[in-house]
């Protein structure tokens, strides 16, 4: 006895195509805009200017070590000729982190706060984590067909678990004494989420938001597969056309924006 799935999956999703067009028609058109947005911003501005701007924002928000291995790290990157590159695969990484956060963390709130949303999602999550990350591409390019749009969205599903979970983790690690305390004195729910639980598991919420970057720069390289451009597209050229110069060129520039972005955001959740 054999039973194929694939097939009613197929089903499903023309459906949602033939019914669902407008509704993907407005998410293509918002994540177009804020992509290429953000994108025309970092690509306008001289490359010295944006070094600058993040060494800065490195300098603030961890150390002055981050900060000059943020300038020399940026620097060598321009000095490779993968500028542009790169600045696409930040726009792309950031508003991919945006959304999944705006979703995420919202999700992760009501997981901590009734238990039956946290037994249905406990599930969808662990599929989400174990599912491979090409099968993310093949409904992302169905419903939005090929460019950036699909990628942002492959890899908006792809890294929103871990803000889901560390949100969820967060406001129930906050101590049973400190929600009676604030009950004592007369807080409604919504005080309590904002006064007392969010300020409270903001250093696990903070990690969730390094983790869901992580996951999307690793995503996007993913999605050069489906024409997202960016760094993801010269290591995808390097490994189907064999240079082995621009490979390694794109794929260390991936690792040193990734160690910027990881130092950065890890130094939100130690001050915060």
């Amino acid at each position: 006895m054999t039973f194929h799935i694939g097939p009613y999956f197929e089903v499903i999703i023309e459906w949602l195509k033939s019914n669902l067009e407008v509704f993907f028609d407005g998410i293509k058109m918002i994540s177009e805009f804020l992509i290429d947005g953000l994108e025309g911003i970092l690509t306008a501005l001289p490359a010295l200017v944006i070094i600058l701007l993040i060494t800065a924002l490195a300098y603030y928000m961890a150390s002055k070590k981050t900060a000059v291995f943020t300038f020399l790290g940026l620097f060598f990157i321009n000095s490779m000729e993968l500028w542009n590159q790169t600045m696409s695969t930040l726009s792309l990484v950031l508003v991919s982190t945006l959304l999944a956060l705006l979703i995420g963390v919202p999700l992760g709130i009501l997981s901590a706060r009734y238990d039956r949303m946290n037994r249905i999602m406990r599930p969808v999550l662990d599929f989400m984590q174990t599912m491979p990350a090409f099968v993310y591409l093949i409904p992302a390019v169905l419903f939005f067909g090929m460019g950036k749009v699909p990628g942002a969205i492959a890899t908006v599903i792809f890294s929103m678990p871990p803000a889901v979970r560390l949100t969820n983790l967060g406001i129930r690690q906050v101590p049973k004494e400190v929600i009676e305390a604030s009950k004592s004195f007369g807080s409604t729910r919504s005080q309590m989420l904002y006064k007392v639980q969010l300020p409270i598991a903001l250093p696990t919420i903070l990690a969730g938001v390094n983790q869901t970057i992580m996951l999307s720069l690793s995503m996007v390289v993913i999605s050069a597969m489906i024409g997202a451009g960016g760094l993801g597209r010269e290591v995808l050229t390097g490994i189907t056309q064999l240079k082995i110069g621009t490979g390694f060129e794109s794929g260390l520039a991936v690792v040193i924006l990734a160690m910027i972005l990881d130092r950065i955001t890890q130094s939100l959740g130690k001050t915060a």
